[in-house]
Formats: C-alpha cells, sequence, structure tokens
C-alpha cells in the first residue's frame, strides 16, 4: 500500500497543475491507484504517469484523470456514461461523485480485472458492460454526463444523441497516432447546438470499433 506522504504528494502536485476542484480531488484521494496498477509498476502508482495495463492499453496519467474529472463537472444524482472502462482506475474516481455509472470495455480480459477491482473495492454504483464503446448504450440513454477515454476522429454522433439536454461529454479528439490530440468539453445546448470548449493537448490510444475477446 501506498504511504499517506506519496499520495498527499501527488495530489499537491495535481493542484498545482490545475485540478482545483475539491470533490475531483477527494475523489482522487479515496481511491487506491496502486489497486488499478500492474505488478511491475507498482513503486509508480503514484507517480503523475501513465502506465502499462496490457492490451495496448493505460492506466491514465493521475493529471488527465483530474482534469477529466473536474471538466466532467459531476453531481451526485447524476447518470454517467465512460466509454472505456480499462484498469478501471477513472471509473473508481467518477462513481465517487455520480449516482450510478456505466462503463463499456471491448477488451474482456481488462474488463474482468476492472470488475474484481470495483468488487474488492465494495464500488457497488458501476454497472460494467463488454461491447463496442463507439454505440454507446442507448437503453440507459440519456446520460448527464458522458466520458469517452480513447481519442476519436471526429465528435460521435451516436453519443450526442445518447447526451441528455445541458449534458457534458468530455473527450479527446484527433489523431490515431497520440500526435494533434485535443480534450474537449461538450455541451449540449437545448437547441441541440454543441458548445465546445479546447482543454489543451493530450494523448490517448484510440477509439476503436468492435471487441477483444482474449
Amino acid at each position: 500500500m501506498a504511504s499517506e506522504a506519496r499520495i498527499l504528494r501527488l495530489l499537491m502536485e495535481l493542484r498545482r497543475l490545475g485540478v482545483t476542484d475539491t470533490p475531483t480531488l477527494a475523489a482522487i484521494e479515496r481511491v487506491p491507484r496502486d489497486l488499478f496498477v500492474v505488478a511491475p509498476f507498482q513503486d509508480q502508482a503514484y507517480e503523475n504517469r501513465a502506465l502499462p495495463i496490457g492490451r495496448g492499453q493505460t492506466v491514465s496519467q493521475p493529471l488527465v484523470v483530474g482534469l477529466m474529472t473536474q471538466a466532467l463537472q459531476v453531481g451526485d444524482r447524476m447518470k454517467v456514461l465512460e466509454i472505456g472502462t480499462g484498469s478501471g482506475y477513472q471509473a473508481a474516481v467518477l462513481a465517487q461523485l455520480c449516482r450510478r455509472l456505466y462503463t463499456i470495455e471491448r477488451h474482456k480480459p481488462l474488463l474482468k480485472q476492472a470488475e474484481e477491482r470495483f468488487k474488492h473495492l465494495r464500488i457497488h454504483n458501476i454497472t460494467s458492460r463488454f461491447g463496442d464503446g463507439s454505440r454507446g448504450w442507448p437503453e440507459q440513454a440519456p446520460f448527464e454526463r458522458i466520458m469517452v477515454t480513447a481519442a476519436a476522429h471526429d465528435i460521435p454522433p451516436v453519443l450526442v444523441d445518447q447526451l441528455a439536454v445541458g449534458g457534458i461529454m468530455v473527450l479527446p479528439l484527433g489523431d490515431s497516432h497520440g500526435q494533434d490530440q485535443d480534450l474537449l468539453k461538450i455541451t449540449k445546448l437545448a437547441d441541440g447546438d454543441l458548445h465546445i470548449d479546447n482543454l489543451g493537448p493530450v494523448r490517448f490510444v484510440p477509439l476503436l470499433e468492435g471487441v477483444e475477446e482474449v
């Protein structure tokens, strides 16, 4: 387990780099990141860096998790959709802030591991599904908030359709090779138009269609 000093140092670094929302910082403090990091990288669990989790995926850099969570402005009565469960770390952070989180992962082995972590932490407000995240979760739409943890080439109309009026979607947009990606905060206005804020450059794996069984 990480020492309190390492967690405190990470939280201070995140605050200095722009994560100033108190509920977001409190959620990050409550979720033990070392539980979501594979054995060879345990010593780096509380450093501000992305770490590999297998299947060409990573557990996101804590700064990116903090900035995306902060931008999503999650309330405790909201229903939230996450595209790309990965290790489950971002889902576990969001679950501290919302009423119900729905998360989709296209890699079955990663989803199984994430579900085991949720169970271990006794997080009961996450509903997870193996599937193609690019299609969203229409049976549960609309969502007040949507977070996409993989880079899309364009703003996905399917996900915009599943976003409630007044809702916010945060997603990376841009080149699939990790170059020229920007983090966007998209607000769906009453007339159906989108208000877009660019939150700066990021680097994510691409948003892919289909699923990986093994």
